[in-house]
């Protein structure tokens, strides 16, 4: 694996508090509001701040986002422009419509690395063209516990190898169009059952266990070029019993740099996430992670304010003075971070920009269907049907803004279509039965039930077990992670809730491909 060139070259101890306040943010990835460039992020990338990233508040349209990014690199060329970009259930260049290319999950159901290789970098190729040189992506998280709030359809699976084998495809095809890829969540967050969002989950395997499990997918996706690997905010008590992975030099250090030999950049999850800031505070989280080993601080959705990084600078400012932070950690977190924008910049000079095979990710979104039960009696349908879909509440991870479901690209397909969306609360008010909001609709046409990950919600299961007691002629669509069969009913998994996985659960139901 071949590797940046020497962080420590410019670390020379007993700068000058302007120039280490200079160092300090150039390890910052800052976010921020708008869709426009502002001044205080100029102020700070004329300051030292050598990256920032971009969330779906930043982005209206290509054009739009292409714009912005070409304002923040007049200051600095070799910026570090990165986006959490996941496709799939996690999209923020295309929030306001939902992703046209379907998640992990539904590309290791097909387990196709040429075509997980493609849809890479179909994605490649149109953050490239926005000006995005860094993706937080893939998930290289190994989802093996069926309960897991946070990974889900964002894990190519529930066997490593297979996660390992489209790790590295989606790592080669990203790059291949000239954006750097971020293997997530070291050393791995897909056993976990809290989001960290929220608390700090703990990963209770031994080493063996997770040398087995876990670390697999992150050891190809260095073979595959990866220089980039984010950190999760989980206890994995087997390396350190006392302080998660984002804050610990045993797992950071020990595993990541001496064993699995990596010598890229070390980024954060969200510094301000609940794992790691409700402990020490967002400027004590992150002067402990970059004193742990982490090179960039990625401060993420909730704190995207001029203040906030003014403190963080000053925070590790003065733990240098303090004696907390050594400066020369400090200055090599920023050696890395500079060796890596040198290293992005080349990737984007050099990658192809050939088009891929025309809407690859509808054509992937349609492979990654599976149907059971009795198929050919029930589709297509003969009549434009009522759909209810089951809404659960997602994970921060997943934007509120972003649309998902069948009923609407079922209507383009089946005029006369209606629908109504269900929510668990709904449930739990008198007087809003299934059988008024629901079944009346539906009475004499078909019914189509979509559910998304209705393993995983109690009152789900139980909602979709009730409308399909009722109807057993009822057509179920599941957009999460596939559970229990419905007995003697149609299912329809499409392994993730994209907009393009609800045009090809569309096209299915109307008979239209």
């Amino acid at each position: 694996m071949s590797s940046p060139s020497s962080p420590l070259s410019s670390a020379v101890p007993g700068k000058h508090p302007k120039e280490l306040r200079r160092l300090a943010l150039s390890v910052l990835q800052p976010g921020f509001v708008g869709t426009e460039a502002p001044d205080w992020v100029l102020r700070d990338i004329q300051d030292g701040l050598a990256s920032v990233v971009l969330f779906s508040r930043n982005i209206v349209s290509a054009e739009q986002v292409a714009r912005l990014t070409g304002r923040l690199r007049a200051e600095n060329p070799a910026l570090v422009i990165a986006i959490d970009e996941e496709a799939g259930d996690v999209t923020r260049i295309e929030s306001a419509t939902g992703s046209t290319r379907p998640g992990n999950f539904a590309l290791g159901a097909v387990d196709d690395t040429e075509l997980t290789g493609t849809v890479a970098a179909d994605l490649g190729r149109q953050l490239r063209a926005a000006g995005i040189s860094l993706d937080y992506a893939p998930s290289a998280d190994v989802n093996s516990n069926p309960d897991n709030p946070i990974i889900g359809v964002r894990s190519f699976g529930t066997d490593p190898r297979t996660v390992a084998r489209h790790t590295a495809a989606w790592v080669r095809g990203l790059q291949s169009a000239g954006v750097a890829a971020c293997a997530k969540h070291f050393p791995g967050h897909g056993d976990v059952a809290v989001d960290s969002h929220h608390g700090l989950p703990t990963y209770g395997a031994d080493r063996e266990e997770i040398a087995a499990q876990a670390l697999p997918p992150f050891r190809a996706a260095l073979d595959a070029g990866v220089r980039a690997v984010m950190s999760g905010h989980l206890l994995v008590p087997a390396y350190d019993p006392e302080l998660p992975a984002t804050l610990s030099p045993r797992i950071l250090n020990d595993l990541l740099r001496q064993e699995l030999g990596f010598d890229g950049l070390i980024v954060s999850d969200a510094i301000e996430m609940g794992a790691v800031a409700g402990r020490y505070g967002i400027d004590g989280a992150t002067v402990r992670a970059v004193a742990a080993g982490v090179d960039a601080i990625c401060v993420g959705g909730e704190s995207a304010e001029e203040a906030t990084a003014a403190l963080l600078a000053d925070a590790l400012v003065r733990a240098v003075a303090a004696g907390e932070l050594p400066e020369e950690r400090l200055a090599e977190a920023a050696g890395r971070v500079h060796a890596f924008a040198d290293w992005s910049r080349g990737l984007g000079r050099t990658g192809h920009t050939a088009e891929a095979t025309a809407d690859i990710g509808f054509v992937a979104a349609r492979r990654a269907l599976r149907l059971t039960g009795p198929v050919r009696d029930a589709l297509p349908l003969s009549a434009a049907p009522h759909v209810v879909e089951l809404v659960p509440t997602t994970n921060l991870a997943i934007g509120k803004e972003t649309p998902w479901g069948v009923a609407e690209p079922l209507r383009e397909r089946l005029p006369g279509t209606t629908s109504v969306r269900v929510r668990r609360e709904e449930l739990l008010v008198p007087g809003a039965a299934l059988e008024a909001c629901a079944l009346e609709s539906a009475a004499g046409r078909p019914l189509v039930v979509v559910a998304r990950d209705a393993s995983r919600h109690t009152w789900m299961s139980l909602a979709l077990a009730s409308l399909t007691e009722a109807r057993p002629d009822a057509i179920v669509v599941e957009m999460g992670l596939p559970g229990s069969a419905v007995p003697g009913a149609v299912q329809i998994f499409t392994h993730g809730a994209s907009a393009a996985s609800g045009v090809a659960a569309a096209e299915v139901l109307a008979g239209a491909r």
